[in-house]
């Protein structure tokens, strides 16, 4: 049975697989280009390591490979959208299909299907692969592109950039491994501060574990600001308040854990009486992002319809990117409302969503049906 939002089947396969390959060559295009820019800026970065030579750079290349897909796939849909309707508008394809009896919403119907098939695979792609590089390649830039603890699941996964009060106090580390008891922190420093914020001292290591309580610093090196006076004691014991669930809590990278780690770790941040806007807003953002891929049809259709003999399908098509460009920048604009709290999580998450699909679907009535 034919249902009447499609066209004939042999038509839907057609306008699908041109979508397809068109979005699949554009991104191709996108992430090799992308990729060849940085690697020329990292390379050199990579390589200062001791002993880093071709293998790292190329391990580098395809843990940031998940990241450029995940970023351009939006766009590289909303290109392919624009580069499937400019032909079949100035072949008058679109104006046969019309002259068959076919709505504009079922010549854009298998774009439609398309891009729900390819929002289902970027959830997917996210979860399974982009997580997991984003972990990897964050601890390895903290670590200098040095060596980075094993990922195994024992030790947990490594993370970067941590940053934890006690009190006053700061500390920092520029990679976290093991869990609990076991936790491990590479870079290590901490900062002794005054009452008023003040730094009354700076303390140095490469290395530090749980002392049960606080964490046991090895090869500390203290600086007093007060009297510019540097020390080197044997081992310092620092932040007795820190524990290591306290630390789980407060070292969590929400573009590093899947959709379902993070349920759980706003759950635990709500039961610890944390703010949670930000990790709910990016959240929530996980299903709305990849569907942003059903919006590009729709918002790039403006250059499907309307006569090409009319001198105006150029600008048409520009206006139809213009849409889609816009919708990026106010998804990113809601996004970081909504994690500064500025924003409801679940209004920065979607209300670009709603509107964009509201303005899309407006342009085509108007302008078509």
């Amino acid at each position: 049975m034919q249902f009447d939002f499609f066209p004939s089947r042999t038509l839907t396969l057609y306008l699908a697989k041109l979508f397809v390959v068109r979005i699949i060559a554009v991104l191709f295009m996108l992430v090799l280009v992308l990729l060849a820019l940085d690697l020329l800026s990292k390379t050199g970065d990579i390589l200062a390591a001791p002993g880093n030579g071709q293998a790292e750079v190329l391990r580098y290349a395809s843990l940031r490979l998940p990241q450029l897909v995940a970023n351009f796939l939006p766009y590289s849909v909303l290109l392919a959208s624009l580069l499937t309707f400019w032909p079949l508008n100035a072949n008058s394809e679109v104006i046969a299909m019309r002259a068959a009896g076919l709505s504009a919403h079922q010549v854009l119907a298998p774009m439609l299907l398309t891009a729900v098939l390819v929002a289902a695979v970027s959830f997917g792609f996210n979860e399974r692969i982009l997580t997991r590089a984003n972990a990897t390649l964050k601890a390895w830039e903290a670590a200098d592109y040095g060596p980075i603890p094993d990922e195994d699941s024992s030790a947990g996964k490594p993370r970067a950039n941590i940053y934890l009060t006690d009190g006053e106090n700061i500390l920092s580390a520029a990679t976290l491994s093991g869990t609990g008891a076991n936790i491990v922190l590479t870079g290590v420093t901490w900062y002794a501060r005054a009452p008023g914020g003040i730094i009354r001292e700076q303390i140095r290591s490469p290395r530090a574990t749980y002392a049960g309580p606080g964490w046991r610093l090895e090869k500390p090196v203290k600086f007093d600001v007060a009297g510019a006076i540097t020390e080197r004691p044997a081992t310092l014991v620092v932040g007795q308040n820190l524990s290591p669930e306290r630390i789980m809590l407060q070292s969590v990278d929400p573009d590093a854990q899947s959709f379902w780690e993070l349920k759980q770790s706003i759950d635990a941040y709500e039961t610890a009486g944390r703010n949670t806007d930000e990790m709910r807003a990016k959240w929530w953002h996980r299903l709305s992002g990849p569907l942003s891929a059903l919006l590009m049809p729709l918002l790039g259709s403006i250059a499907a319809f309307g006569l090409a003999r009319s001198g105006q399908l150029f600008v048409r098509a520009i206006i139809g990117m213009a849409l889609g460009f816009a919708y990026f920048v106010v998804d990113n604009a809601a996004l970081a409302m909504g994690s500064f709290g500025g924003y409801p999580p679940l209004l920065a998450a979607w209300a670009p969503f709603v509107l964009f699909l509201l303005v899309g679907e407006t342009v085509l009535i108007r302008t078509e049906e």
